[in-house]
């Protein structure tokens, strides 16, 4: 995602990721208080400018924590990026205008977001703030978003309860990031799957024989690269675990050497059903299969799949 507040992400984008951001003032070392909402949707956005999802965990209702706990953290992380509109964690600070309005900064080295918050209206135990945000560099407003934001008082705190007229509902919202994180998931696991390939070949023409293991084709802690650590791998790959996929590699047989030697590649899900849903297998002939296995490992007998296409 690009570091910088653009006009033209949609306004269902905007107003789902807004319903995702809240977070307690416990990371200001504060509690809001139940009389003041604006402190609480302050101190909200300061946790979410910093991406702390153990405090943003805090601040949400007791349904919709349950849901976000058993997001990946992928995707919590990405929730905090998005409702500042910025890729990176920045250091938030406020200030109070003229009108005695409240402004709150989030500023990264790329850019910096401009939040500010209207008056409260109270209606018993709910509250409603508007907050607009957009690029503090901006000369205009053409560049930035108004909305609504509606906050409940459970068990004596402000809670994130609604955005315009669509309520907080993280289960249902969940389950849609689910979806689209599995599916980017699982591209991920068959150009790894690829890269595992080609650093085993590279290693087998460097040091005429097999690695042993995928360690074999990570980087070196310290100096140049040599059989034991080829450098040819990521840490994160060889390590065997990569955005939501774990990987194993066999070789076929107790003989590593030479052309002849082969081997397996397989990957699986970390989680089944939440990083994703298709087992890969790699056969010792070098072709790709594919197939929901409900988190086991695949076999040659899978479907095969086009490297250069998508599972689904």
């Amino acid at each position: 995602m690009r570091a910088r507040i653009t006009s033209r992400c949609s306004a269902k984008l905007v107003l789902a990721f807004f319903l995702l951001c809240a977070t307690s003032s416990h990371a200001l070392g504060q509690s809001p208080s139940p009389s003041d909402p604006a402190v609480a949707l302050r101190d909200i956005l300061f946790a979410a400018c910093s991406q702390n999802s153990t405090e943003f965990a805090r601040a949400l209702t007791v349904r919709n924590v349950q849901a976000f706990a058993r997001m990946t953290p992928a995707t919590r992380t990405t929730l905090l990026k998005r409702f500042v509109l910025l890729d990176k964690p920045g250091q938030p600070r406020a200030e109070i205008d003229a009108s005695g309005n409240l402004k709150i900064y989030c500023a990264t080295s790329d850019v910096t977001t401009l939040m500010q918050l209207a008056k409260p209206e109270l209606r018993d135990n709910l509250a409603f703030i508007s907050l607009t945000i957009g690029n503090a560099a901006a000369s205009s407003d053409d560049d930035s978003h108004r909305i609504l934001i509606g906050l409940v008082r459970e068990a004596g705190q402000w809670k994130l309860l609604s955005i315009g007229l669509l309520l907080l509902d993280l289960p249902s919202l969940g389950e849609e990031w689910d979806r689209a994180e599995i599916k980017t998931n699982e591209q991920s696991a068959i150009e790894s799957m690829k890269n595992l390939a080609d650093a085993v070949e590279a290693y087998r023409r460097t040091y005429t024989h097999l690695p042993n293991g995928l360690a074999a084709l990570g980087p070196p802690p310290q100096g140049s690269a040599k059989s034991e650590n080829a450098d040819l791998l990521s840490a994160e790959l060889a390590g065997g675990r990569k955005e939501g996929y774990s990987f194993r590699y066999v070789i076929v047989g107790a003989d590593t050497l030479g052309a002849p030697a082969r081997y397996e590649l397989a990957a699986v899900p970390i989680e089944y059903g939440r990083t994703g849903s298709l087992s890969f297998f790699r056969d010792s002939s070098g072709v790709l299969h594919a197939a929901d296995r409900h988190g086991a490992v695949g076999s040659e007998t899978d479907p095969k799949i086009d490297e250069t296409i998508a599972p689904h």
